[in-house]
């Protein structure tokens, strides 16, 4: 719990607030604009008192239900509601169930992607929305994959044959990049969510992935440079462009080498064979 920030951000509200923005009356004897915190109280169905001390920085630390009816007497956002829980000290759970289509602005770009782009459409989880035939081509049908499967972090410690897609010697790398960033979504949904359910799947039958897990692995670059395996070609090495969604659910990846290069003649070899 960050009480300081947390105390300077609820202010920082109610003083943005006017009476007549939450059905409240002005009367005549106001002096200064924004609500009294005794407003604000009143309308989270809280005493004054208990309220006055979150934003003095003194008490316990509030409940996610206090802060989701201050979230509510303040018209917060979305987004200012779940940065109000992050300051209160709780990890902020995803609104919504698992993406099953493509988001319609990165529809948009990835429909006007060039033919001969390696290019994916991912869930926060791996799961494959959409993808080129070059992407097809050198990563295997992720649209193939159902249920827990469906999603990379899963199957990476399943299924061994979604390992043929990097070096041996790349493994470990792949596995502890996955790990931290299926711990970040666990720690952002709550143990409730799909992130859990695939956690809580994997510890029971993974001893690799429950070793990484307690290491808590921290994620590193978004889509770093990778090397993949094509089963007649050899190794490419190719650098990842990434991006995300502006509700971060989905990422948009292209794969891309070096012009004039061995992988940049490999790529265009896999195109013309696909």
């Amino acid at each position: 719990m960050q009480r300081a920030r947390l105390a300077d951000f609820l202010r920082t509200r109610r003083e943005a607030l006017q009476p007549e923005d939450v059905g409240l009356p002005r009367g005549t004897r106001r002096r200064t604009g924004g609500l009294r915190r005794e407003e604000v109280a009143a309308l989270s169905a809280m005493s004054t008192d208990y309220y006055s001390r979150i934003e003095q920085q003194r008490g316990p630390q509030p409940s996610e239900q206090m802060l989701a009816a201050i979230a509510r007497a303040l018209r917060l956002t979305d987004q200012e509601r779940d940065h109000l829980f992050r300051l209160g000290g709780y990890a902020v759970r995803l609104r919504t169930k698992a993406a099953k289509s493509v988001n319609p602005g990165m529809e948009r770009i990835f429909e006007n992607l060039p033919g001969d782009a390696a290019a994916l459409v991912v869930s926060d989880l791996g799961e494959t929305l959409r993808q080129t035939p070059l992407a097809r081509e050198l990563l295997g049908d992720g649209l193939a994959h159902e249920g827990l499967s469906a999603s990379l972090h899963y199957r990476w410690f399943a299924d061994p044959a979604a390992r043929k897609i990097h070096p041996a010697d790349d493994h470990a790398t792949v596995g502890r990049e996955l790990v931290a960033d299926l711990l970040r979504i666990h720690t952002r949904d709550g143990e409730t969510s799909r992130a859990g359910e695939i956690v809580r799947a994997l510890l029971a039958r993974s001893p690799e992935f429950a070793g990484l897990w307690r290491a808590h692995p921290v994620p590193g670059p978004a889509c770093a440079r990778k090397r993949f395996v094509h089963p007649e070609l050899g190794v490419l090495d190719l650098d990842c462009q990434t991006l995300v969604d502006p509700d971060q659910s989905q990422s948009l990846l292209v794969y891309t080498a070096t012009p004039g290069s061995v992988a940049a003649q490999k790529l265009r070899r896999i195109g013309l064979h696909g």
